[in-house]
């Protein structure tokens, strides 16, 4: 598999609408979770997402093929969450540290995406991090992607990405700590 490359090929090129579909299907539910790192609320996350992919379907910007697909598709919706946070931040909404608990949505949500009950409660713990802290240890052990396409998308060197990624593994480990949870295998 090509991480959608060929799918969106498919739709830009041939005007393969099945394309379309297929990335939607693929990534949606890794987008709005990584999205929900950024902004702190899944509903908000899954509107970010649904313009990511109207985007992708109305503009078709082409993918340069730098990285991998979804390294692209992540910093896309990335810069979508971005700038709705400087709107918010402009329209003087509440912080992200305001946010509410998690919804029983993003409950169900995570739940059908994470299927482990480890995996669930570091995701809880996360939430309690610095939303940059989220995001690096998000793409890199949710998504599984690599220090260098983890810095693509955060925009910042391979570097600084793996001492972010240290300091966010030190800040997630206390945070576990904190909950009495054994965090060894981090």
């Amino acid at each position: 598999m090509d991480n959608g490359a060929s799918s969106y090929r498919r739709f830009r090129e041939d005007g393969d609408e099945s394309g379309l579909i297929e990335i939607i299907r693929d990534y949606k539910d890794g987008l709005i979770l990584y999205l929900a790192s950024i902004v702190g609320d899944v509903h908000t996350a899954e509107e970010l997402a649904e313009d990511t992919f109207v985007l992708l379907g109305t503009k078709k910007p082409k993918d340069k093929g730098k990285s991998s697909f979804k390294t692209w598709l992540y910093t896309i919706g990335r810069n979508t969450a971005i700038d709705y946070l400087r709107k918010r931040e402009r329209r003087k909404e509440l912080p992200l540290d305001t946010a509410k608990d998690i919804s029983a949505d993003e409950c169900d949500l995570e739940n059908a995406y994470i299927r482990k009950e480890q995996k669930i409660i570091i995701h809880r713990n996360l939430r309690k991090l610095k939303p940059e802290y989220r995001q690096i240890i998000w793409l890199q052990y949710f998504e599984q992607l690599s220090m260098k396409e983890a810095a693509i998308i955060i925009k910042k060197s391979v570097h600084g990405t793996e001492v972010l990624a240290s300091r966010a593994r030190k800040a997630l480990k206390e945070q576990l700590k904190k909950e009495g949870i054994d965090n060894e295998g981090l």
